[in-house]
């Protein structure tokens, strides 16, 4: 056992900045994804709710056109995604390899995810909130971003975190694709060198950054719901 911890700190040690390059990477990827996904994701959750039949604007065709359109993207496997968008990625950032060229499949996967969770948080407010804002003769928009959007901020911190993991885990698959980060050098070294060192070292890495995640929007939400 003594050996093999030995071993394990002889190739964090040979590998540190490999892994240090790895970890910026994936968090790069992580973070940009997640901002771009929510910008998208946000403003699609907000019409899947107001165009549903009790909603503000309650649209029934766009609402089923909408919600068919997000499911599908919710559905499709994201390594096909990657493949799928690769002339649209190219022509967008001018490469489909790399950590910035996997922003755009990240933030395409990410987006009918993320449109689901402000949905499912803006369900779960009291109705007759709505109704007093709209008694009072606030308009749709106000009603969106001063009621709505202020009240399920607990709901909506605790989607980000779940969001935010979740793009962790799409990261690291797209490493496998050549995007870069933990993922990649676990394929690349770990994998297709047989070095398990390697790949448990990146294993470990990857569950402290999602642990270290999740504890900071835990304690984001606690303090947002006593407010």
């Amino acid at each position: 056992m003594k050996y093999k911890m030995q071993e394990l700190i002889n190739t964090f040690m040979e590998y540190r900045e490999i892994l240090k390059q790895g970890v910026f990477e994936t968090l790069y990827m992580t973070f940009v994804s997640v901002l771009l996904a929510y910008v998208l994701g946000l403003q699609l959750g907000i019409l899947l709710v107001i165009t549903s039949a009790n909603g503000l604007l309650p649209n029934r065709v766009f609402n089923l056109v909408l919600g068919m359109i997000v499911n599908i993207g919710r559905s499709i496997p994201f390594i096909i995604v990657i493949v799928v968008l690769i002339p649209f990625t190219r022509m967008i950032v001018g490469t489909a390899i790399g950590s910035t060229a996997a922003i755009v499949p990240l933030v395409i996967a990410a987006a009918p995810f993320v449109a689901r969770m402000v949905e499912s948080s803006l369900d779960e407010l009291d109705q007759g909130v709505i109704d007093a804002a709209r008694s009072m003769g606030a308009n749709t928009f106000q009603i969106i971003t001063k009621v709505m959007l202020p009240e399920s901020v607990p709901s909506l911190i605790r989607g980000l975190s779940i969001t935010t993991i979740t793009m962790i885990s799409y990261s690291a698959m797209a490493g496998a694709v050549g995007a870069g980060g933990l993922g990649h050098i676990a394929i690349r070294y770990g994998f297709q060198r047989y070095e398990t060192e390697v790949m448990f070292i990146t294993i470990v890495l990857l569950v402290l950054i999602v642990a270290i995640i999740q504890f900071l929007f835990n304690i984001l939400a606690a303090a947002i719901d006593k407010k």
